[in-house]
């Protein structure tokens, strides 16, 4: 096996169960300085290859870092971030690739290397705050609708997070929305390079008559917590702190408060809605949510991102043979610092060249909070327990959770009176449409939510708000008037 083909398998394990990545404040270099995102052209044979790495500081002094490629439909690769002195060094071990080099240009430039099999390359990375997209800088100038910055509390876990409520104009009340991120320490908008992906649905959906809530995850933007300690089970009480709130909301329906969750945030509004009334939302949808269990997951993920970078069917089999004696070494091993001590000692035995503090960072990765519950994580246990309606989407160009995931969360949902499972055609895991779909600003394609899949939000929530409503009336109907009328107007 190649040398550097080896060691992105031995090392995708560890970064795709942990989308943090983390590296330690230098005095000589503030954390301010990396936030952002920076851009640049790597050259490759026949061309070059637009690079964008995203960098976001966590209020526990730590960093989240992602590598998008949009040409080869690549979105928040992970990435460590190490600063030793002067030199910062972006490390992408999935792609088995390295960028060093040093702040130029009064903080405005990286410029330095880039390393990766078969490839070295000078580049440079320009640095750019994340601004906007031009689609809604331009509704932030008369937004037809209120919108206001809150902060709401999670008792459970005794924190407070901080988000943006948008309620439409008119005296209410209306149904309304909790917007629930993927996995990875995301803000509010769940902002992707110029994509706001929770943005721009809020946008939309507000603007139709539906309030929606989005919030900063655990330790991100304003918001209180570690997201390095949390599990799936913990963001529940999230969804159920963001419900709580709207409910104390005088323009907000509280019989119409709903749950939309995204990629993992999917799998945590299904858990939410297992959970007994009054807690539970009043209804749910799934957007490339898991049906698969984690470990299962983590597998197929792996085995795309090797197909990505060339690897053979025995590379693969190598692989995921590894990936299998991790897997058991953490399932059998309850006691962390154990579990920490063998899974290290494998993977220096696997990788020779590997720094054995780089070793048991990867290894307290694989057995933090979070690893080990995704890993014995089965989304399909509690989901006859959902009552609630549910409206189910995946798209078939989703890379990361694949369009099989719909059939899985079908038949665990059987049993549910009011279940709609859609599946969107060209449509990614960001529910973006093909790009020669998206629109044209200022000359230029800019990143765009499906408008089917939009268009099927809406109209679901609508119909599912208006039924509720009927119901209800029926029930007060049938407590003055008795019986036969209520059985009158549900036929």
């Amino acid at each position: 096996m190649h040398k550097h083909l080896y060691r992105a398998f031995l090392t995708y394990f560890f970064l795709s169960i942990s989308l943090l990545a983390i590296a330690e404040r230098k005095q000589t270099i503030e954390a301010a300085a990396l936030s952002g995102q920076w851009k640049g052209p790597l050259k490759v044979p026949g061309g070059s290859l637009d690079l964008v790495v995203t960098v976001v500081p966590l209020t526990n002094g730590t960093f989240y870092a992602a590598l998008d490629v949009p040409q080869q439909k690549i979105s928040r690769m992970p990435v460590e971030v190490q600063l030793q002195g002067d030199e910062v060094t972006f490390r992408i071990e999935q792609a088995g690739s390295r960028f060093t080099g040093k702040l130029a240009a009064g903080g405005k430039q990286l410029t330095g290397t880039w390393q990766q099999p078969g490839l070295t390359t000078p580049i440079v990375l320009q640095h750019a705050v994340a601004s906007a997209p031009m689609a809604k800088r331009l509704t932030r100038l008369t937004p037809p609708y209120r919108e206001d910055e809150i902060v709401f509390p999670n008792t459970v876990a005794k924190l407070r997070l901080s988000g943006t409520l948008t309620v439409p104009a008119g005296p209410g009340p209306f149904p309304a929305v909790a917007l629930l991120s993927d996995t990875g320490p995301q803000d509010r908008d769940a902002a992707l390079q110029e994509y706001r992906m929770f943005g721009m649905l809020a946008d939309f959906l507000t603007r139709r008559g539906i309030a929606v809530l989005r919030f900063d995850d655990r330790g991100v933007g304003k918001s209180g917590g570690t997201y390095a300690s949390t599990t799936t089970a913990d963001f529940v009480t999230d969804a159920q702190a963001a419900m709580a709130f709207l409910r104390s909301r005088n323009l907000i329906d509280p019989q119409h408060i709903g749950l939309i969750g995204h990629g993992e945030g999917a799998n945590v509004a299904l858990l939410a809605a297992a959970q007994p009334q009054p807690q539970a939302p009043a209804f749910v949808i799934s957007l490339a949510g898991y049906g698969q269990p984690g470990r299962d997951v983590l597998v197929r993920q792996q085995v795309e991102i090797m197909r990505l970078i060339g690897a053979d069917a025995a590379q693969v089999k190598a692989a995921l043979d590894l990936h299998e004696r991790m897997v058991d070494i953490i399932r059998q091993t309850p006691n962390d610092a154990q579990a920490r001590g063998k899974v290290a000692g494998i993977i220096r035995l696997n990788n020779m060249d590997i720094d054995p503090v780089m070793a048991r960072a990867r290894a307290a990765q694989l057995t933090s909070p979070w690893s080990r519950y995704f890993l014995d994580f089965d989304p399909t246990l509690k989901l006859a327990e959902v009552q609630c309606p549910v409206l189910v989407l995946n798209g078939t160009a989703d890379l990361q959770v694949g369009v099989q995931n719909l059939a899985i969360l079908q038949k665990g949902l059987k049993n549910n009176r009011d279940l709609t499972v859609r599946k969107l055609t060209g449509v990614n895991h960001w529910f973006q449409p093909p790009s020669s779909e998206w629109p044209l600003v200022n000359g230029q394609q800019q990143p765009a939510f499906s408008p089917k899949a939009l268009e099927t939000m809406r109209s679901w929530i609508v119909a599912r708000s208006a039924k509720s409503k009927a119901t209800s009336a029926a029930k007060i109907r049938s407590t003055l008037f008795g019986s036969k009328d209520t059985q009158k107007l549900s036929q």
